[in-house]
């Protein structure tokens, strides 16, 4: 687990003090996977996929059944599983689509947070950010007990950004993902 907390380059200085505690709570030793429902232990690992449509530069998100946000589909790390395992599992189970790392970020997190969650069984969600290969034109079929729907988004629209229904630190994560799109992607 530590190499993929070491290996997120921080966007700003809140990342940067995510990725350190973080390091600090996998060297430790205390648990780091959810092994009771709701929320026990009170931190624990989680995944989201940014499911990318390079050529159109859009997500998609998902209207979350539980957390009443417009959010990245995504969830609970199971106990042992490798984490980039995880995100395409979800990406089945939700989307019920086979999901692939898009190749220009890899199978390595892009991004990292630290999230204390909201509502009756608030807990604190270390989450790693993965970038699918996606299409617009995929078909996708959302389990309707997690999202009420789905939506594109397209990353050079202002306006459809401009809200308060998203994750907290979706501002940040798009801000990541096109600056990294002015990079040229990894060779091989």
């Amino acid at each position: 687990m530590e190499d993929l907390v070491v290996g997120v380059t921080p966007l700003d200085e809140h990342e940067a003090l995510d990725r350190a505690a973080t390091l600090r709570w996998v060297r430790s030793g205390a648990p780091l996977f959810r092994v009771a429902r709701p929320a026990t232990p009170d931190k624990h690992l989680c995944v989201y996929s940014a499911l990318f449509d390079e050529a159109r530069r859009s997500v998609l998100l998902v209207d979350h059944v539980k957390a009443g946000l417009w959010l990245f589909p995504g969830g609970h790390v199971d106990d042992g599983e490798d984490p980039r395992a995880a995100v395409l599992r979800e990406a089945a189970e939700e989307l019920r689509i086979s999901g692939t790392f898009h190749p220009r970020f890899g199978d390595e997190p892009l991004f990292l947070t630290v999230t204390r969650t909201r509502g009756e069984h608030s807990h604190t969600d270390v989450s790693f950010w993965f970038v699918l290969a996606a299409d617009q034109d995929m078909r996708i079929e959302a389990d309707p007990r997690e999202a009420n729907g789905v939506r594109w988004l397209h990353l050079d629209d202002p306006s459809q950004w401009a809200n308060d229904w998203f994750d907290p630190h979706m501002d940040r994560f798009r801000a990541k993902l096109l600056a990294r799109l002015v990079t040229p992607a990894p060779l091989g």
